[in-house]
């Protein structure tokens, strides 16, 4: 990552509709990968778009939680011995960020819970409007799957209290904590769901406990850096140094743990192209080395002096929106 553009020049260069694109791609890609793999085989389709798009929907607003919380974290420390210019642009940036807390960890709420009426009915091979309570809570309680969504649940209204005590006053919750609690429930329904049924699932627990928490801090940190701290120079030249050792690390580590989680869960390499999840871990594959090629192209730039920067880094967030969408199609995908 770089140094920024000045703020007209990153808006004009990168659009208004930038971070319309990051939100919705999730969720479109989600849906239509899902069905081109082939699980309306054994689902309909009002119930796959349900469970599709909420687990989507969910990433994306876990994601933002992960982000906001790991952003507001840096900004302190960016404005600390700078001018008192910079200490106000901090002081607006962290309020506005405790506001996106609140307003996303309320989506997620929403979400997680349309997630577990969907997936009951998945489960139950129902409509939605055909369930009862008891089978909304036998699918949510004795089920791993189940556990893990109302675990999100519980990360996801932790996060919205704290949320609503820091705009109150930020003394009262230091920011640490709705950054632990939003990725432990960013975490949670992806090692309780597929990953806990899988051959060796000690193996891929982990491996996908690292690939979900490292995604989750990389694009909920870079989108969140551009949407809130790219306007203010002198804040983004102090934050992005830390975050871009940060996201090197994570890139490892999603690169790493993908690689693996992938391994324990396709039985051969033929079925990489012979099965609907095999497409799809290729297609996760290509965009990741995509990101990849896009923030070293960002890195070049920025030590040939070569500017804008930012611009690229916008690309980049899309084509990570993209590949969250992949990665909750492979959540609904058996191998």
């Amino acid at each position: 990552m770089a140094t920024a553009d000045t703020t007209d020049g990153f808006r004009r260069r990168v659009g208004s509709g930038w971070l319309v694109s990051v939100v919705a791609a999730p969720v479109v890609v989600a849906f239509a990968a899902s069905v081109l793999a082939g699980a309306l085989a054994t689902t309909t389709l009002p119930v796959l778009a349900g469970t599709t798009v909420t687990r989507a929907a969910m990433d994306v607003a876990g994601i933002a939680c992960v982000g906001a919380g790991l952003v507001a974290a840096l900004v302190p420390t960016a404005a600390t011995g700078r001018s008192y210019r910079a200490e106000l642009a901090a002081a607006a940036v962290r309020r506005r960020l405790d506001r996106v807390l609140l307003v996303a960890s309320a989506l997620w709420l929403v979400t997680v819970v349309l997630g577990i009426v969907f997936r009951t009915a998945d489960a139950f091979a129902r409509s939605p409007a055909q369930l009862d309570a008891g089978e909304l809570v036998a699918w949510s309680t004795r089920l791993g799957a189940g556990r893990g969504m109302l675990l999100a649940l519980g990360c996801a209204a932790v996060v919205l209290g704290c949320a609503v005590a820091r705009l109150r006053d930020p003394a009262l919750v230091q920011v640490r904590v709705p950054l632990v609690a939003a990725l432990l429930g960013v975490l949670t329904p992806t090692v309780t769901g597929h990953a806990g049924s899988a051959p060796d699932h000690e193996v891929a627990i982990v491996s996908v406990a690292v690939h979900a928490g490292g995604a989750a801090l990389w694009v909920g940190g870079l989108i969140a850096l551009l949407a809130f701290v790219a306007p203010h120079r002198e804040l983004l030249d102090a934050a992005l140094p830390p975050f871009s050792t940060l996201a090197g690390v994570c890139l490892a580590a999603v690169a790493v743990s993908g690689a693996i989680n992938a391994l324990v869960r396709i039985e051969s390499w033929t079925a990489l192209v012979t099965t609907g999840y095999g497409w799809l871990v290729v297609a996760k594959v290509v965009a990741i080395a995509g990101i990849g090629a896009l923030g070293g192209l960002a890195r070049a730039r920025l030590r040939a002096g070569r500017t804008p920067v930012l611009r690229w880094a916008a690309y980049e967030t899309v084509l990570m929106a993209v590949t969250i969408g992949l990665a909750a199609a492979l959540t609904q995908s058996g191998t």
